[in-house]
């Protein structure tokens, strides 16, 4: 019984360091796959990029459009409709839009805000954020937050909705080898949007309240054990 007892205090011990031990918060995420070429981008495989929702309260959403390599090109965003989202909210404000490459020659940026648009192959959405120029102003993340004015999200997977042709968000994108360097230019132009394939990727406190429950059937079973 003793020995039982204390194998279930370190599996607890192990439960609670996984939940509070990190000295992180939490965060409501929200993941998906810039997955869908148009025609101008089919030729070059993906993935293309990925757009990240971080729910940081019931009215506000940071934004994180980042670049996917493959096959050594990278796909920078830019242009008309370089960023683009279909915000679920009837009304809502954009901020602190920032762009950023780690290739060399870029100036990314200035962004506009353009509001709603058709975006070329995947429909109109309410958020289009154009950026300055051309392939020298892309980059390779764009970041801002949406404040939703009318309403409140209950998760980050709430913040954007589908509009009639399925896609809530896209972008328009330069492929170009990588490492980027603006003096190589771009191999093509294109757009990608966010298909079917999305994702959501867990929260820390997700994982960690699972990692509780594993270890709690683990400590269960040892003292089933250990009364044999």
């Amino acid at each position: 019984m003793f020995r039982s007892r204390i194998l279930w205090g370190i599996g607890l011990a192990l439960a609670l360091l996984l939940t509070f031990g990190t000295g992180t918060a939490s965060a409501d995420t929200f993941t998906s796959d810039l997955n869908a070429p148009n025609s101008a981008i089919l030729p070059f495989q993906g993935p293309y990029g990925t757009v990240t929702v971080n729910l940081t309260s019931s009215t506000t959403a940071n934004i994180t459009f980042t670049s996917d390599t493959a096959n050594g090109n990278i796909y920078l965003f830019g242009g008309e409709n370089a960023v683009d989202l279909n915000v679920n909210a009837t009304s809502f404000t954009v901020s602190s839009v920032n762009g950023t490459n780690a290739g060399t020659g870029f100036t990314p940026g200035p962004y506009t805000n353009t509001g709603s648009g058709n975006v070329s192959g995947f429909g109109d959405l309410n958020l289009t954020i154009k950026s300055f120029d051309g392939f020298t102003h892309s980059a390779d993340t764009v970041t801002f937050t949406v404040t939703n004015t009318s309403s409140t999200w209950a998760s980050a997977s709430d913040v954007l909705v589908a509009n009639s042709q399925g896609f809530d968000a896209a972008a328009h994108v330069f492929v170009t080898s990588s490492p980027a360097n603006a003096h190589n230019g771009a191999i093509q132009t294109g757009f990608v949007g966010e298909g079917p394939q999305s994702h959501v990727t867990p929260e820390p406190s997700s994982l960690a309240i699972a990692g509780l429950g594993a270890l709690g059937f683990v400590g269960f079973g040892l003292r089933r054990r250990l009364k044999k």
